[in-house]
């Protein structure tokens, strides 16, 4: 299985090439990728560089274009798609559907992978997309079991890939709408969840708050570790209409995905390529994943068991869960 890693700075793509690999993603320095945020992604020089350094060391770059064009001003995003192209790019992943049009008929050469924003979770959609628009990869939502995409690649002729570690979004993919009202800002469509411009932190009575668009999301001890303010991972009191109320994690807990001891399965099960996430991340960070990862797939392909506790100090508030992929409550 291809092992496809997150590169959100040029630095970062060097680190994941150099510790094994197979691909990278990464986008531009503007609203066409959903890792919108200040201090990353590429310029177009950077790009071409990173798709050198990248291609001298056998190793593929796609570019994720991953954002929903505003009406009236596509031309970025068109722009966008031709500059990766140009670049060299192995791969553009993509998630609206006009832009997708636009894409296989302007650059018929340039292979197309659907963005999980794009939320294709069933045999009909993702075929839709593949025999419309000629997409080879799809990139399936975190909402399925393993089970599930098992039955998914027996009824379609394209690859498939998942997230196996990092950020885990509760929400639809390519649907959320909290941040956007907290904010004002859309992650699907300027690129930015729980935006740093919008998070504030204080100290108040002997706690530390983090608030994110005016909205308390987290009040933690101090001193005590305190995620990261997303409102899906918030801590909110709640009531349920007959005067009972509660205080914790009303959505998701702050935890990341780790699907390590899932590799065989997801193997067995068809998938193609095993996707990291963390574009926010530093390179020391981008580095210990996919290492450790690149160990997990050729254990996987030798048939030996997977490594353990390799990656329990990088997770989310050191918790980790396997999401969607074990779940048994369907």
């Amino acid at each position: 299985m291809e092992l496809v890693c997150p590169a959100g700075t040029p630095a970062s793509l060097r680190a994941a090439v150099d510790a094994g690999a197979h691909a990278v993603y990464c986008g531009f320095a503007d609203e066409t990728n959903a890792r919108n945020f200040p201090g990353l992604n590429f310029s177009r020089p950077e790009l071409a560089e990173g798709v050198a350094y990248a291609h001298a060391r056998g190793a593929k770059v796609l570019v994720a274009i991953n954002t929903f064009p505003r009406a009236g001003e596509q031309a970025l995003w068109h722009r966008a798609v031709a500059d990766a192209h140009a670049a060299g790019a192995d791969a553009v992943i993509l998630a609206d559907l006009g832009l997708i049009a636009h894409a296989a008929q302007a650059h018929p050469g340039l292979r197309l992978h659907l963005s999980v924003q794009a939320a294709a979770a069933n045999p009909d959609a993702i075929n839709f997309y593949a025999q419309t628009f000629g997409i080879r990869r799809v990139v399936l939502p975190r909402v399925l079991s393993v089970e599930e995409i098992a039955a998914i690649t027996r009824e379609i002729d394209i690859e498939t890939e998942v997230f196996v570690f990092g950020g885990l979004c509760v929400m639809a993919e390519g649907r959320c709408s909290l941040s956007s009202y907290a904010t004002g800002l859309s992650p699907n469509m300027n690129g930015v969840c729980s935006p740093a411009s919008h998070v504030a932190y204080a100290e108040v009575a002997g706690q530390q708050e983090a608030r994110l668009g005016g909205f308390l999301i987290h009040r933690t001890p101090k001193g005590a570790p305190a995620p990261y303010p997303t409102l899906c991972k918030g801590c909110f009191t709640s009531d349920d209409g007959r005067g009972n109320r509660q205080t914790g994690h009303i959505f998701e807990d702050p935890a990341s995905l780790d699907a390590t001891q899932l590799i065989p399965a997801l193997q067995k099960a068809g998938v193609r390529a095993l996707k990291i996430e963390g574009r926010q991340r530093s390179r020391a960070y981008v580095a210990q994943v996919v290492r450790a990862f690149r160990a997990a797939v050729e254990a996987a392909d030798r048939g030996e068991p997977m490594p353990e506790g390799l990656l329990a100090k990088l997770t989310e508030g050191q918790a980790a869960t396997t999401g969607a992929y074990a779940k048994t409550w369907r």
